[in-house]
């Protein structure tokens, strides 16, 4: 199928990868031995996308850590009890 490595295909990339693959084992054109393959290509990116959406999840959980909690802007409230 593909021929990027895992570690330099990008969230989206696997992500649009993954949908063809399901794409085209839904289209049901596949021999065993493809549709095996498809299988197994499915699952390395799924897991792929699962472990980036996990980096994420964390990186975000670090930066939410007191920091990133509230949007509002001083004087925000202020302003919408004027209009």
């Amino acid at each position: 199928m593909a021929g990027k490595s895992q570690k330099t295909l990008s969230f989206e990339a696997a992500l649009a990868e993954l949908e063809q693959v399901v794409a085209d084992m839904e289209a049901g054109g596949l021999s065993l031995e493809d549709s095996l393959a498809a299988y197994k290509r499915g699952a390395e990116l799924l897991q792929l996308c699962r472990g980036r959406l996990d980096d994420a999840q964390q990186q975000v959980r670090v930066l939410e850590d007191g920091v990133l909690k509230n949007f509002s802007v001083p004087g925000d409230a202020a302003r919408r009890e004027d209009a």
